[in-house]
């Protein structure tokens, strides 16, 4: 793209850095669709060759011809303002592209939408790919993370409060495991992205006259296996599911990067430190910050796509054989959400990559609260020795006391009539934050032993 077309209006993502220069982007830009209207054009021709409803030789001009670096995607945008939808134009430009011999098997018993939501499919499962390759990144970054810190004591929050200690090896298993059902939902919905061909009302009417009503319908079969997508029980012109269904898994797959990035977020505050994300990014005005610009972009792509997905579900609700507006409303909704979500999913295998953790603030952040975030673990071991003392309370009374005078909480039930029996070596074991990680450590090992195959054994990726 040259500064003349940022000049003309072209959308470079100047606000959206998250896709800036993406491998997303470039499968979701505007002559990534028009590639993706000619492969479906050509594809409809060579379907309708193989099954002896057009010469070969057209299948092949219109092949031949159908590449997007031969036509003016902004000449067609101009003209599409007239018509509704690009296809129109494309159709034109594209018959007079193989000449007149050839020109009347072009888009022979089509309509436009037939063409635009196979190309939307097309550019759909090409992104998917590029998505679940980013994914694949990520989940082993974060397996390997939570093998190494399978047993990394950290403090565990709860309504941004300390609650009871875990380990960053579980907070990074379920990383994993999230990103692990994101990419489940890509592939699937990746894999069932239908071709469209119904004709001028779902019908298939133009095909079946030309032929016969079966080989209409073994049409739609060829055509599927044409374009490598999934063939469709019906025309779907007004039946928005595969849609549907696609702005939910994006919005799923950027939720689940989103909640790693928030993590990342917290856990690389100054104050907290436990982790720190490589060499970050830089502030205009303050020299010091080393800013987490990865997450934060993650998060805001997660923010974003749950609302397009609002948008393409309500594309559904769509009247008649083919709606108005409803089928408009999805294209640029659906290409944001791809590229979105692609962006995020770049940043993510970037940043997964980059993530440094520091086990020693982790460990000095177990202590802040001078040992009240064993307090559940006291609560159970001295029960024993409390007699008909309601412990709750008392418990409750010692923890207030310990912060109010900065006292280790250990020290101050020690003091307490009821535990003066309590040994020792109990006391220590008691308050050591490290050992009071529950069954944390074997979660690790059970979220690792879920781990497809495909992303390696936990030796290879450590």
């Amino acid at each position: 793209m040259t500064s003349a077309d940022a000049r003309d209006g072209a959308d470079v993502g100047l606000l959206s850095p998250v896709r800036a220069g993406s491998a997303a982007e470039a499968a979701t830009g505007d002559r990534a669709f028009l590639q993706a209207m000619l492969d479906a054009e050509a594809a409809l021709t060579r379907a309708q060759a193989r099954l002896g409803l057009a010469p070969a030789s057209a299948a092949s001009a219109v092949t031949a011809a159908a590449r997007a670096d031969a036509f003016d995607p902004a000449d067609l945008a101009r003209q599409a303002e007239a018509t509704g939808n690009p296809v129109l134009p494309l159709v034109a430009a594209l018959r007079t592209a193989v000449g007149p011999a050839v020109a009347g098997q072009v888009h022979r018993g089509a309509t436009s939408q037939d063409v635009l939501d196979t190309a939307a499919m097309l550019v759909a499962r090409r992104t998917c790919a590029l998505v679940l390759t980013d994914l694949d990144r990520a989940i082993g970054q974060a397996a390997a993370l939570a093998a190494r810190h399978r047993d990394t004591p950290m403090p565990g929050r709860t309504l941004t409060q300390h609650a009871v200690p875990t380990t960053f090896g579980l907070k990074a298993a379920g990383w994993c495991s999230l990103l692990r059902d994101a990419r489940r939902r890509v592939a699937a919905v990746r894999d069932s992205l239908p071709a469209q061909l119904g004709g001028a009302a779902g019908t298939l009417a133009a095909f079946a006259e030309s032929a016969t009503p079966e080989a209409a319908l073994r049409l739609v079969t060829v055509y599927a296996q044409e374009t490598g997508l999934a063939e469709p029980a019906l025309p779907w012109h007004a039946l928005r599911a595969p849609v549907a269904d696609l702005g939910g898994v994006l919005a799923f797959a950027t939720g689940a990067l989103g909640k790693f990035a928030a993590d990342v977020l917290v856990l690389s505050r100054s104050e907290i430190a436990e982790l720190s994300v490589g060499a970050g990014g830089a502030s205009s005005a303050m020299p010091h910050k080393s800013n987490p610009v990865a997450a934060t972009l993650i998060a805001a792509a997660a923010r974003q796509v749950p609302g397009l997905a609002a948008v393409l579900q309500g594309a559904l609700v769509a009247e008649d054989e083919r709606p108005a507006g409803a089928w408009h409303a999805e294209w640029h909704t659906l290409r944001e959400a791809l590229r979105l979500t692609g962006g995020a999913a770049r940043c993510a295998a970037e940043l997964s990559a980059e993530l440094r953790p520091d086990p020693a603030r982790m460990r000095a952040n177990l202590d802040v609260t001078g040992g009240a975030i064993v307090s559940e673990r006291f609560a159970v071991a001295l029960a024993p020795y409390a007699g008909d003392v309601p412990l709750r309370a008392l418990l409750a009374d010692a923890a207030s006391r310990a912060r109010a005078e900065r006292l280790p909480l250990a020290d101050v039930l020690r003091a307490s009539p009821p535990f003066a029996g309590v040994p020792d070596a109990v006391w220590y074991d008691l308050a050591a934050p490290d050992r009071y990680l529950g069954c944390g450590p074997l979660l690790v090992d059970r979220a690792l032993a879920e781990r497809p195959a495909a992303y390696g054994t936990t030796e290879e990726i450590m």
